[in-house]
């Protein structure tokens, strides 16, 4: 007989700053919720599913688990991303000039995509990975982004903004451009491109 072990390899990392380095603009109430309990939810929830699938012991039980592990895998997933997504400082390069003209423009067709997600889900900027260019996409839910190498993910969550927000979404996509990490976002692009810069 096989033992399972008692913990899987799922764990909630660490941020790469203090809870409170995105004020004014993400609070730190926000991001300790955010992170701590949210984040970890999906941490918890991925855990016990993989478990559980570990043990499935028919083709039925193991498909009844496939909704528990896209939704909180892609929350673990979607979010561990995020974080990194974010920092204090920003910065923005050549790419997002060449298939936006310019940050401004970029903002503005990416906050419209992703005030358009009916409920919760995220917005992107993404890589194409056949054409080396730039695309905003979304996805509901924890759906994680699969057709684009993702660049800059936004949490369109109430948890992400309501304590500060309200429900006010454009305050919050405003906001959020003054923290997203572009040193970050050009990492993943030249690993995603092949050198170019974003």
């Amino acid at each position: 007989m096989t033992t399972l072990p008692t913990t899987m390899a799922n764990t909630l990392p660490p941020l790469p700053y203090p809870y409170n380095a995105l004020e004014p603009y993400i609070s730190e109430e926000i991001m300790t919720l955010h992170h701590t309990k949210h984040h970890q939810t999906y941490v918890n929830a991925l855990n016990a599913a993989e478990a559980a699938y570990a043990k499935a012991s028919t083709p039925k039980e193991r498909i009844a688990l496939q909704a528990a592990l896209k939704f909180n895998g892609g929350g673990h997933i979607n979010h561990s991303l995020f974080w990194t997504n974010l920092a204090p400082a920003k910065e923005k390069g050549d790419a997002i000039d060449r298939d936006f003209g310019g940050l401004e423009n970029l903002k503005k067709e990416f906050n419209a995509a992703t005030l358009g997600i009916q409920g919760s889900g995220w917005g992107w900027l993404g890589l194409n990975p056949k054409t080396k260019g730039l695309e905003i996409a979304t996805t509901a839910n924890q759906d994680p982004l699969l057709a684009l190498v993702p660049l800059i993910g936004v949490d369109i969550w109430e948890h992400a903004f309501y304590l500060q927000y309200k429900n006010v979404k454009p305050d919050y996509l405003a906001a959020i451009w003054h923290v997203i990490n572009f040193e970050e976002a050009q990492k993943r692009f030249v690993e995603g491109a092949g050198g170019s810069k974003l």
